[in-house]
């Protein structure tokens, strides 16, 4: 195997899907930013669900990843739709 340890343990930690959607560059860069929105909030329930925060803390982090995951949407696929149409 190729992989350094440290490369093994983030794939390991942070596992990523391959994308199978319609390619556009747009697609590709909000799928990613979906997968880390679902990674961060899975870490949050854990964290929260252990005690190891409150949950007001976590529900305020996750309100704010939605956000950013929103902004995302906002900046890479609906102004490409828009785009299309001019």
């Amino acid at each position: 195997m190729t992989n350094n340890p440290d490369q093994r343990k983030e794939e390991f930690f942070y596992p990523t899907a391959h994308y199978r959607g319609e390619f556009t560059p747009e697609r590709l860069a909000f799928n990613a930013n979906l997968q880390e929105f679902a990674q961060r909030v899975s870490l949050l329930c854990g964290l929260e669900t252990s005690g190891k925060i409150p949950p007001g803390d976590a529900y305020k982090q996750i309100k704010e990843l939605w956000h950013q995951l929103k902004e995302s949407k906002k900046n890479l696929l609906d102004q490409t739709s828009g785009s299309e149409e001019s």
